[in-house]
């Protein structure tokens, strides 16, 4: 199989043949439209003095002839003789002689090809027999008169737009390439569980929106590798404890039987359960879930219900309000925010408000707790992350519930905040 192109010189290869097309367009249009009738205007009237000149010559006194001929082979560079004896420009000669041969045939109707001759200083001379004064004349004009030479400079320009054609080809391809080339390298890297370099988000917006994308991209992989390692750590940590009291429990049971021993080990197989639980929430916060009507009102009524207690009153604030949202997601999301602020806050009334702003809808759960400083407000949204140090799940939840909040929100494109509550303790908002 033949190896693909690369892209440099597919460019570079595309636009100098682009440059190189167009050049020869303005070039023939040019030469078509402007260069041409000049020439022919110029060899029309250069014809012209040559019938001129020799009729002149003709009707001027033998005396003044030689004058005439000086004057005219200085000012104009023709020269006038009875006769001449040279070679026929039969063959190939530059275009303009091309052109004043058509032109004399217009006027006087001459031999069709001119003669050209060489003098002594090695110039060649182009000569006409023109009729005059009853007879025939030859007028010559030295070549150094034509002195243009438009095939040498459509040469010239043509290789200098190449060159440059090439060049500024290289010079693009290497600015669409080089950016390329460091997005393959930082992939590769990605790929292989590095944690590369983000790309710069510099030079055309196309790959400034491209690396941004990566960057973005890259950011996420690295987050959530540290989220699986953090996690997996996490469930380590936490089932060891309740392994280790099942396992002291069960080697008790072979000696003494006891009814208490079977409730811890209940217990502890619940508090394990319950965890398993909270990681597979966690996994599960990334599914797609479909948007469903929803009344607002009504769900946080329900979860009021669930979580009141005796010595915790949930209180509700929310006007009529019918959103399309993924239900179970947004009543997990809230049900965790709500529980942390039961666990932290329980003598306290929470309140659960529902707040509308145009197309925008913000629910929050709002309490009177100890909460939580500003600058440990980030650390809650990781895994296993509590503000309370011990792993005891008499003092804490297993540090979860708030990572699930942010994956949920992730997921639905949702916003969620904590944040002082003015007067004390804690509001989080969950923004749809």
């Amino acid at each position: 199989m033949k190896p693909a192109t690369g892209l440099v010189r597919q460019h570079t290869v595309l636009l100098a043949s682009a440059f190189i097309a167009i050049e020869l367009l303005v070039v023939l249009a040019f030469v078509w439209l402007v260069m041409l009738p000049l020439a022919r205007r110029s060899a029309d009237d250069l014809a012209g003095l040559m019938v001129l000149s020799a009729q002149t010559w003709a009707e001027l006194p033998p005396a003044t002839r030689p004058a005439f001929e000086t004057e005219l082979r200085l000012r104009q560079a023709l020269r006038i003789q009875p006769d001449v004896a040279g070679v026929s420009q039969a063959e190939w000669h530059p275009p303009f002689f091309y052109l004043l041969e058509e032109a004399l045939v217009r006027r006087v109707s001459p031999e069709r090809h001119l003669i050209r001759t060489t003098d002594a200083a090695g110039d060649d001379w182009f000569w006409a027999r023109l009729p005059a004064g009853g007879g025939t004349l030859a007028v010559g004009l030295s070549s150094e008169r034509i002195n243009s030479r438009p095939l040498a400079v459509l040469l010239i320009g043509l290789a200098a737009g190449l060159a440059v054609a090439v060049g500024l080809a290289l010079l693009l391809a290497r600015r669409v390439v080089a950016p390329l080339a460091r997005l393959e390298q930082a992939s590769a890297q990605l790929g292989q569980g590095e944690a590369p370099a983000l790309l710069p988000e510099t030079g055309p917006r196309e790959i400034v929106a491209l690396s941004r994308r990566f960057n973005t991209m890259a950011v996420q992989v690295r987050e959530l590798l540290s989220a699986r390692t953090t996690l997996l750590a996490g469930v380590s940590h936490d089932l060891r404890t309740p392994l280790a009291r099942m396992r002291l429990a069960l080697e008790m049971l072979r000696t003494q039987p006891s009814a208490s021993l079977l409730d811890r080990l209940e217990r502890d197989m619940e508090l394990m359960d319950q965890l398993i639980g909270n990681v597979l929430d966690l996994a599960r916060g990334l599914a797609h879930e479909p948007a469903t009507p929803v009344d607002l009102a009504a769900l946080l009524q329900a979860l009021a219900s669930e979580h009141s207690t005796a010595a915790c009153l949930v209180q509700v604030r929310c006007p009529p309000c019918v959103r399309a949202v993924p239900a179970l997601s947004l009543r997990r999301a809230l049900g965790n925010l709500l529980q942390n602020a039961l666990r932290y806050a329980p003598s306290c009334p929470v309140e659960l408000v529902c707040e509308q702003d145009g197309a925008e809808c913000r629910l929050g759960v709002l309490d009177r707790g100890p909460g939580i400083p500003a600058d440990q407000v980030e650390a809650m949204f990781h895994p296993f992350q509590r503000l309370e140090p011990s792993r005891s799940p008499k003092t804490g939840g297993s540090g979860l519930g708030l990572a699930i909040v942010r994956e949920l929100a992730q997921a639905n494109g949702w916003r969620v905040s904590l944040s002082p509550r003015p007067g004390g303790g804690m509001q989080a908002w969950v923004v749809l």
